[in-house]
């Protein structure tokens, strides 16, 4: 029987959304990967139960998540009613809709009848009675956001999610997003984006927009797929990502971008961190940032992740260096 650390509050620090009332640890748990039903169910639980004994309180979903979609959200059931059944008010548990999970024309996107579909079937799988997060997991160009957002206004009424947060809009959708929630009164506390040494778009207005309307910010892919690790310095593994052409297109590993991620870990070593650790610090040297997101295979991983908070900061030649080689990365609107 699983037995909580008693001192699972000691070491990591919180950060909170914004100018809301709520905290999410510096590193939070991403379920996208390795938590569907073709992943060893006991790695999974071994992961997220000795995150949880590490002060990680926060566990991403989507609807879509797993392979099959929508089976990492039922094996996050099955560890959350057994092994954290007695937790679940130390839990923040957040799930998303927007990407394609039945056929049709309410099988995605943004529509209102999408939304709050997805949204009770994801509750079903996970047997809960609400979220605490629920997210428009990306903008809908079909669907007018007033839509979208009246969606995530009837999931906070309804008791169904105690917040609502947006994925992956860029800066104008998401200014027009908070003022439509604002007016409606909703508890609007989150935006996830991509953000990585190698993926720098949301600094093109993005970060100031977050910062502007009081909203926290949790980046998924700080370390761009693994990109950011020293999986690839030798390198591409048969078994990685990108050998499998999954995720992490081949393409992403050219000659420049895996020069640069060769000259970033000597930066790093020189700080005596590892590449991924320095990678996360990184991205949270930003005060807008609440969390990172990391996704990974086994607790290890994690536990490195974790070490990226023991040197959170960085001298100004240290910046300038990381700049240099990757000021002219990945950009999109």
């Amino acid at each position: 029987m699983y037995v909580a650390a008693v001192d699972r509050y000691q070491s990591l620090p919180y950060a909170r959304c914004g100018r809301s009332g709520l905290q999410l640890p510096r590193i939070s748990l991403g379920l996208w990967q390795n938590f569907g039903a073709s992943a060893p169910f006991e790695t999974a639980r071994e992961m997220v139960l000795k995150s949880f004994d590490h002060g990680i309180t926060h566990f991403d979903l989507a609807n879509n998540y797993g392979s099959p979609p929508g089976s990492a959200e039922q094996t996050f059931s099955r560890i959350l009613s057994t092994d954290l059944a007695a937790h679940r008010d130390e839990l923040v548990v957040s799930t998303k809709a927007g990407y394609l999970m039945w056929p049709g024309p309410y099988g995605e996107w943004g529509s209102r009848k999408y939304l709050l579909a997805s949204l009770d079937q994801s509750l079903e799988r996970m047997h809960l009675d609400y979220v605490d997060v629920f997210y428009s997991h990306r903008f809908d160009p079909d669907t007018p956001l007033e839509e979208t957002m009246g969606a995530l206004d009837t999931a906070v009424r309804s008791g169904k999610a105690l917040y609502a947060g947006i994925s992956s809009y860029g800066p104008q959708k998401t200014r027009e997003a908070a003022a439509i929630l604002r007016a409606l009164k909703v508890p609007f506390v989150l935006h996830q984006p991509s953000y990585s040494l190698l993926n720098r778009w949301v600094e093109d207005g993005l970060l100031d927009v977050l910062e502007q309307e009081g909203l926290g910010c949790i980046v998924f892919s700080p370390l761009a797929q693994g990109l950011l690790s020293a999986k690839y310095l030798q390198g591409v593994p048969n078994s990685s990502r990108a050998g499998k052409d999954e995720s992490l297109r081949k393409a992403m590993l050219d000659e420049r971008n895996l020069a640069a991620v060769r000259a970033l870990n000597e930066i790093a070593r020189a700080r005596g961190q590892t590449l991924a650790q320095m990678a996360i610090a990184w991205v949270l040297r930003k005060p807008v940032v609440t969390s990172a997101l990391v996704g990974a295979s086994g607790w290890p991983q994690i536990e490195e992740c974790l070490g990226a908070l023991r040197n959170p900061s960085f001298d100004p030649d240290e910046l300038d260096k990381i700049d240099a080689l990757t000021r002219d990365g990945e950009r999109r609107p």
